[in-house]
């Protein structure tokens, strides 16, 4: 997964020029020829649209579309834009169902989360801790009822689903875990104008209005039952992710693009459009030697007292959590950056304001379409975290001036019920 941000950082620099972009990315994640890579149910859909197909997470998916309003830059744009719509062919990402009176129980042994206090149809973003309480993979989970739907990272899905296997090995109790295989695709639709672009799919009363952030539901799209909706997303718009039997995914895509609001949209544009919007890519931003508190998670948790703080009870706790429920010190913290002239990439190293003192490094840099600056977020070593610290990068043997920034760079807009 790092090396679509890896896409970003080099197409940034030449966002003006659209041939140059898809060469850097092409290039980027061309895959080894004996590497046998999984087709979505829209490998053709993708193809017949103008879409630069690549390796990623074991699958082929298209980075970005050739076309008038493809590339990385437009496609991004255009996500952000009033009123319209960027149509992401997620179906490489793992959809789960958690059966059996003691699902949530035993969920809760594996995720940071407060997954018994989740109403019907409401859901969060939780975190997979190992025993050291390093993160191993972030995950969506939605009480869906009669079950919980759980989706986790494409890349991780297999490690995640063996760590799940093992635990479920030693629990004494009713769950049995489901995993969805390539039988169910998901489509992410994200922008100011997904719920428009959606509410044509779903069926009559559907209340889109009074659906809250990170809620979601069993229904049918254009008709076809099997189907699934969850508010939530991953580029700090309004937007959903819908599951779909794989059979009926070319036919609701092809639904969707009718609708001249809708662009589909790459991974490259997915990349940047989720860090302008401050949020993580496993792989880059987190692994399993990061805690929830290194990583600015602590509150997927919940706040100060609350059950899951004070009773902890998940793999690794007592490496995050006092017994009191308080956040152990950490030795660095994630943090936003910006002001350096040159986009930084993966890796490079962020030192004090003096350029002396080593204190971190950047893990996501690109150059954000929506500011036109570079911005990147990365870890530096407790007491430099502080918003305005001033500090120095190193990009290409140079130092350049930059300071911590809050995050998220681009405000968010995420749906709220009105009141």
């Amino acid at each position: 997964m790092t090396l679509v941000s890896n896409i970003l950082r080099s197409a940034s620099t030449r966002a003006s020029t659209a041939s140059a972009t898809a060469t850097v990315a092409k290039r980027a994640l061309a895959t080894a020829s004996d590497e046998v890579l999984i087709k979505t149910a829209l490998y053709d859909f993708h193809k017949e649209l103008g879409g630069d197909m690549v390796s990623f997470a074991g699958y082929e998916l298209p980075v970005l579309y050739k076309g008038e309003n493809g590339g990385v830059m437009k496609e991004h744009l255009w996500c952000r834009e009033e009123g319209k719509v960027a149509m992401f062919d997620v179906s490489h990402m793992g959809q789960i169902r958690w059966h059996g009176k003691d699902r949530a129980d035993f969920i809760e042994k594996l995720v940071v989360g407060d997954i018994k206090g989740l109403a019907p149809g409401s859901g969060c973003l939780s975190l997979v801790t190992n025993a050291n309480g390093g993160i191993i993979d972030d995950t969506v989970i939605t009480n869906a009822g009669d079950y919980i739907y759980m989706v986790v990272n494409g890349a991780t899905k297999f490690g995640d689903m063996k760590h799940f296997q093992e635990q479920l090995d030693a629990f004494d109790g009713d769950v049995t875990m489901e995993y969805l295989e390539d039988t169910k695709q998901l489509l992410a639709i994200q922008g100011p104008g997904a719920a428009n672009a959606v509410a044509k799919l779903l069926p009559d009363g559907f209340d889109l209005t009074n659906m809250g952030f990170m809620t979601g539901a069993d229904t049918t799209l254009d008709g076809i039952d099997g189907c699934r909706i969850t508010r939530c997303g991953y580029t700090g718009e309004d937007g959903f992710e819908i599951a779909m039997p794989a059979e009926h995914t070319v036919s609701i895509a092809s639904k969707l693009v009718e609708d001249e609001t809708v662009n589909p949209t790459g991974l490259g544009a997915r990349d940047s459009l989720r860090l302008e919007a401050g949020l993580c890519l496993y792989g880059n931003d987190l692994d399993s030697t990061t805690t929830p508190t290194m990583g600015a998670l602590g509150w997927t948790m919940g706040g100060p007292g609350s059950r899951r703080r004070t009773e902890g009870g998940f793999i690794g706790a007592e490496h995050i959590l006092t017994p009191e429920g308080k956040f152990k010190k950490s030795s660095k913290k994630r943090v936003g950056i910006m002001g350096m002239k040159a986009p930084a990439r993966g890796h490079a190293e962020i030192y004090d304001a003096t350029g002396e003192n080593l204190i971190g490094e950047i893990t996501s840099g690109t150059f954000s379409p929506c500011l036109k600056k570079p911005i990147a977020m990365g870890y530096v070593e407790t007491g430099n975290h502080k918003n305005g610290t001033e500090v120095m990068i190193k990009i290409r043997n140079k130092m350049q001036k930059a300071a911590v920034t809050k995050m998220p760079f681009v405000e968010s807009h995420y749906y709220r019920i009105p009141e």
